[in-house]
Parts: structure tokens; sequence; C-alpha cells
């Protein structure tokens, strides 16, 4: 019987695009269309394309179906049975290979992800290509420390005896990756789950479908096929891979899809890493180096993927008072950076695809948003490009603040005192990322202690996704499960528990019958009452 929330994956497709009777994301975008009625979906493809063109990629998509995937299951199942991915040098020698692979390929990875998404090639080896070296890189230095079994104390009631923790493969996982950091967010947790053992199924976005044609082609030859895979493809395929029995799902993309993946997992206990989004906020107080707050502002917002990035800033809130400064040094510091035309600035990613550039319209078209824009709005539909843009009180009822934005618009929210911005954080559901920029110590701790987020940044923007020693994950809405550097091997480890005993320090105290002596004895001994079980075991009692 299929998985109903599988089902419930097409059929949601189906209503949003009322088009595709195969249940695949194409969507006819129409050059006048200002309203989207459908909802918004990072999973999905909404491209352009004539409808031969769309008939003959349903017809190509549908040759992976939920038999097929069943057989690569199969397969998969089998080569990880035969414990060739849970030894050390396997291991060590896929991740160097991937290594190799970005040293030796980096020039093709960064036209394919400047096809997708026009992406600047500076930004991409920053943001794509640096880190993802950088976790190759740890996981070669540290991996054999990480696969070392770890000891564990052990207690009276088991003595003698000796205690470790194992960190195992859980099996065959698949990675369900997002567009807009398509290939670190594709082979980052890949190399985790490489290097905890198991084999593995990267599913990249179609909506980036240079990149993940490319990523097709460089893993199939550069790591074991036999244990690494990569299936392309939309809703369909997703859905094929979704019918299977995984040990283990990691899907970064929208909060609404994650539901979906979660649903799909429970029908199988399948455990689940959601690595989802939300409105990030960053509080600007007044005490503050204003072109350094502005600076790192701008590098967490329109230097990342031009907005289009889960962990940036999804809005400011600052005082009344304090606003119309922070405004000027943000316009003065955006024509620095992308000059008086950023239409025309090449540090600028465009707008992923039409769908989202209309999505991204009818934000600011709406009623009471239009008149809030203090900079920027400019928009070219035919490049797909949105300017930076800095809107001020627009209503708390609007969509662009109920939504997560994922563009190029910035919404300023004043409050009276800078301490009313964690009631107006604490109002939305819990973000992936919090930022708060202060010289008050006191704030910082408030902050920490009020506010529950993924992870917190102060007097910057998202730079903790470079610290591998810090973890990476939502919380709530935002998502479940983290990983990067040493916790992407243990997100993909079952951590496994071992008591070793020998057969002597038998006693007779631990079986029936159980006198009144033995039950002193016992009783001191699970109480930890050292003191009482000297006396029992010498006999004395109170009365």
């Amino acid at each position: 019987m299929r998985n109903p929330s599988v089902r419930a994956f097409q059929d949601f497709s189906t209503g949003a695009a009322c088009l595709n009777k195969s249940f695949i994301y194409n969507y006819t975008y129409r050059k006048n269309q200002t309203h989207i009625s459908f909802p918004y979906l990072s999973l999905t493809s909404f491209s352009c394309r004539c409808s031969a063109t769309m008939a003959a990629e349903e017809k190509q998509m549908q040759k992976f179906d939920v038999e097929k995937a069943a057989s690569l299951m199969k397969e998969l199942r089998n080569n990880y049975n035969s414990r060739k991915t849970k030894s050390y040098e396997w291991r060590m020698s896929q991740i160097q290979s991937i290594a190799n692979m970005i040293e030796e390929k980096e020039e093709e990875i960064i036209e394919a992800i400047h096809k997708d998404l026009s992406k600047p090639p500076f930004e991409t080896f920053i943001s794509e290509i640096s880190m993802t070296k950088s976790s190759c890189k740890l996981a070669l230095k540290e991996l054999k420390y990480w696969m070392k079994p770890e000891k564990a104390k052990t207690s009276l009631t088991t003595y003698p005896s000796s205690a470790e923790i194992i960190s195992e493969p859980l099996g065959v996982v698949l990675v369900i990756s997002t567009w807009n950091y398509p290939f670190l967010l594709s082979l980052d947790p890949v190399i985790g789950a490489i290097a905890a053992g198991n084999a593995v199924v990267l599913k990249p976005s179609e909506i980036a479908p240079a990149t993940s044609s490319l990523l097709a082609k460089l893993l199939e030859d550069y790591v074991d096929n036999s244990a690494v895979r990569v299936v392309e493809g939309a809703v369909a395929e997703t859905s094929a891979l979704l019918e299977q029995k995984w040990d283990k799902i990691l899907y970064t993309g929208s909060p609404r899809v994650g539901r979906i993946v979660m649903a799909a997992a429970a029908k199988h206990l399948t455990p689940v890493i959601l690595e989802l989004g939300g409105k990030s906020p960053a509080v600007v107080d007044s005490t503050i180096n204003l072109q350094v707050t502005t600076r790192r502002i701008i590098a967490g917002k329109w230097m990342a993927n031009n907005g289009q990035a889960c962990i940036g800033v999804d809005y400011i809130i600052t005082t009344k008072d304090f606003a119309p400064k922070l405004i000027d040094s943000l316009r003065n510091e955006l024509k620095e950076f992308f000059g008086k035309n950023p239409m025309e600035s090449k540090d600028l990613s465009r707008i992923v695809n039409p769908f989202h550039f209309a999505r991204l319209a009818s934000l600011l078209d709406e009623d009471k948003v239009s008149d809030k824009i203090v900079y920027g709005g400019q928009r070219d539909e035919k490049q797909l490009k949105i300017a930076p843009t800095i809107l001020l009180d627009v209503p708390d009822d609007s969509t662009i603040m109920k939504e997560e934005i994922f563009g190029p618009l910035l919404p300023i929210v004043t409050v009276e005192k800078i301490e009313d911005s964690f009631d107006v954080i604490k109002s939305k559901p819990k973000p992936l990322a919090a930022y708060f920029f202060s010289d008050d110590e006191q704030m910082k701790k408030e902050f920490v202690q009020n506010i529950s987020a993924g992870g917190i940044v102060f007097n910057d923007t998202i730079v903790h996704t470079t610290v591998s020693s810090l973890p990476f994950g939502g919380v709530g809405e935002s998502g479940m499960g983290s990983y990067h550097g040493k916790f992407s091997f243990d997100a993909f480890s079952h951590k496994k528990a071992v008591l070793y005993r020998s057969f002597n320090g038998d006693s007779t105290t631990r079986y029936p019958p159980y006198t009144a002596e033995k039950q002193k004895l016992l009783r001191a001994l699970f109480n930890g009452n050292i003191f009482g079980l000297l006396l029992a075991l010498i006999g004395w009692s109170r009365d």
C-alpha cells in the first residue's frame, strides 16, 4: 500500500500546480501574473517550459518510480551489509575523493552554481567550495578519533565491570538537499554520513538543475557507487524515495514540505533531521559601532545569495529613535558595495526562478506594504533581479511579516525600548538564527535566556556556520536535529552502549529468595548508601 503521507505530498503538488498529472512541479509562469495563489514550496521547481518539453521531461522523470527506488535500496542495503562502508579505510578514501573532486573541479562547480543562481564566483568560493573543503579536511583529520569507542563510567551495582559507547553507522540514509546553496548543503551532510560509515543516497534540488547534474556526474566519477548514489528529479522521484525504509533522512527546505517528509518517515519509524528556516531577526541596539553593524547585516542578507538563505537576516528590530540612523547607514553601505544602480551589480545573485520572483513581488505589492519602502524596490522581471530593498514598519499582519521572506527584502520593525524586541521575536515561531548587536553585556545575557533559536550570534551574522565545533540546526518550526563537524558524524551514528562483565563477583544477594538481610543489602546498594551497605554486610541492625 502506498504511504499516505507521500500521496499527500503528491496531492499537495497537484493542488499547487493544477497542471501536471504526474505531480511534477512544472509551472507555466504568465508575464502579467502578480498574485500567487498556490503555496511556496522550497523543494519544487517552477520554470517556464513549453508543453512539449514538459511532456518529454515527465516521461523521462517517470522512469525512476517506486519499484526502481526499492531496487536501489535493496542494492545499497546488501552492499552496506557486506560491511565495506564500516572500515576506517573506506571512509577515509571516500572523503579524500570528495576533497580531490572539489579541488580538481572547482571551476565547473562555480560555473554550474552561476548558471542556477548567477551567484558571484567569489561568494560561491567562500560559502560553498571553501566550507565543503573544510568539512572534508576536518573529517580526514579527526575521523580516527571520532570512531574511537568512548569509555563510560560504571556503577557499584555492576562491579566489577567496564563500559564503552561505540559509534556505529545507522545503515542506508537519504539526504534531500535544497537549491540555495546547492553544493554545500548537498555534500556537507553526505560527508558526515560517509564519515559515520553509512551508505547514502543524495537527492539534489531540481531547482538548481546545473548543480544537480554536475553533482550526479562528479560523484559517479569520484566515489564508490556501490554505496553512494545520486538520484536526480523532482517530486515523482522524491516521492518514490520516501516510500522506502531508510535508517535516517536529512531534509533541507521549507517547513511545509518538512512536515510531509516527516510524515513519510513516520510510517517506517525513520528518524529525521529537518533543516528548515523561519524568520531570523537581527536586533540592533544603539550601543554599537554603526558602520560595522551595518556591513555585517548586509553580509548576512544581500551577500548571502541576495537574501535567499535560511540563516539570512529576515527582519531587523530597533528603536524608533535609532531607526533613521540605521537606515541612512544601510543606504550608504549598500551604495558602496553594489553601486548606485544595484541592478547592474555583478556581486548580487539573481532570484532563482520566475515563481520566486513573482512571490517576492507579491510581498511588495500587498496593500499597506508598497508604501513602506524607504530604499530600493527596483525589479527586472526578465533578468529575475530585485534590488536590495528596505521597508520601515510594515503591518505585523502583512504576509512579509508572517512568512520567511527568502529574498532581498528587509523590513525594519521599530519598538520603544530594545527590550520590547524580545516579545516581537517570541510572537513568531522559533527562528533558525537570531542576531543581536549590542555592547550591553546584561542585555546579551537576557537575550540568551529569553530567546529560543537554532543559534544565536552577537554582533555579527551567519558566521556561526563556519565554526565546526558548534552544531547547526533548528528548533520548533525551524527544524530538528543538527549537524556540522563532529555533529554530522554523530547525526548519522547510533551510540551503542556496551557493558563488559566477567563471571567473577556474582553474589547470591541478587537472587531469590529475598530474605530480610538480602533486602537490606540491596536497598543500601541501590540507594548508593555505602555506610548502610557496610552495616548490612556485617549484619548490624538498628532493631
